[in-house]
């Protein structure tokens, strides 16, 4: 009998040290408030969690396999922002990278003499990665050696994406027909989008990339002290250099992401505003803009947080005017959770009412 109360003592010590770690980490706060969301759905319409297969498409059908489609761009643009951000950077051009790459892989497409070709989908798909690493190397090279400021760098970059856009497709939103890039965005696996599943390969590629070599270490380091950084043999160019290309290459990615499934570049739409659900998500996720540590786990939480609002605006029928004002509320309750300065204020008022229920009221004048 001791033996078993020792275990379940154990055990209870065990979750109570979990769920006390996980109250303390900033993206757990975010997992809190896409659970918010999915009930609030799910009490407008109990099916909504419901997920089922197609035996005609093959695929499986519900709101959060749409919910994780939805977050992949998301996802890629989020996971190279963190890197820019923890570098004490910003990189407002990602959304003008996304149609800059989505314009390239498109317009060769619509060009090629074999679109369907597996060969064609890939140059198609390199291109796009090629766009967006020459807008990231822009960006890197202007940061780094010109000197100029990262937001305002940025910024030129997103006005000038665009523009490198139009001059790709002639000014025209360009279609194309390929099934084998088309798969890479509408096809599945075993019933599952491979959307999704592209999306998470590489960014758990990249996180142990950059937490099981010394990049991620020397990145956060910069972005603490970049003089101190560079007295200890660093040399920040290089890094930031690096980071402004990851972050290109992976909003390019989801350029593919955002074009593939309809096939057609939107010059003025693709890419929309991309760049403030990504510094969105960064920010859920808990990294700081003032740079140093970052937290690529936090920056894909934020993205299916950002991707749950999205769908939950949809389907709760906000018009398009309130929207914006919606996912503001939301995003501020979020960090008004995550401020440890919140946190201590309901602790200090629920211990001193505890303590004394008729000191309880002096104590929250007080705090």
């Amino acid at each position: 009998m001791s033996l078993i109360v020792g275990i379940v003592a154990f055990v209870g010590f065990l979750v109570a040290g979990i769920v006390y770690k996980l109250y303390r980490s900033q993206w757990f706060w975010g997992i809190v408030a896409i659970i918010l969301l999915l009930s609030a759905n799910l009490i407008k319409d109990p099916g909504y969690l419901s997920i089922t297969y197609s035996e005609a498409t093959g695929r499986l059908v519900g709101n959060l396999v749409d919910i994780l489609r939805w977050s992949a761009p998301i996802m890629l643009i989020a996971v190279g922002m963190v890197l820019v951000i923890a570098t004490r950077g910003i990189d407002l051009s990602v959304g003008s990278s996304m149609v800059a790459g989505g314009a390239a892989a498109m317009q060769f497409l619509s060009v090629v003499k074999t679109p369907d070709s597996v060969s064609g989908a890939a140059i198609a798909v390199l291109l796009a990665i090629l766009t967006g690493a020459a807008i990231g190397a822009i960006n890197g090279l202007l940061v780094t050696y010109v000197g100029l400021q990262p937001f305002i760098t940025t910024l030129v970059m997103m006005m000038a994406g665009r523009g490198i856009a139009k001059v790709i497709t002639g000014g025209q939103n360009t279609a194309a027909d390929s099934a084998p890039f088309k798969w890479l965005v509408n096809g599945t696996v075993l019933g599952f989008p491979v959307v999704i599943l592209i999306a998470l390969a590489i960014v758990t590629a990249l996180a142990l990339f950059v937490r099981r070599t010394a990049f991620g270490l020397v990145v956060e380091s910069v972005g603490i002290n970049p003089s101190a950084s560079w007295m200890a043999g660093i040399r920040p160019n290089g890094i930031l250099l690096t980071v402004y290309i990851l972050s290109g290459v992976l909003a390019a990615i989801g350029g593919v992401f955002a074009v593939g499934s309809v096939m057609v570049v939107d010059i003025s739409g693709t890419g929309y505003q991309s760049e403030l659900d990504a510094i969105l998500a960064v920010v859920v996720g808990g990294t700081s803009l003032a740079g140093g540590k970052f937290s690529i786990r936090g920056a894909v939480v934020g993205a299916l947080l950002i991707a749950t609002l999205d769908k939950t605006v949809l389907f709760l029928g906000i018009s398009g005017a309130a929207t914006p004002a919606f996912k503001a509320v939301v995003i501020v309750l979020l960090c008004l959770l995550q401020s440890q300065r919140v946190r201590n204020l309901f602790t200090q008022r629920r211990a001193a009412a505890t303590a004394d229920p008729a000191a309880a009221p002096k104590a929250s004048v007080a705090a």
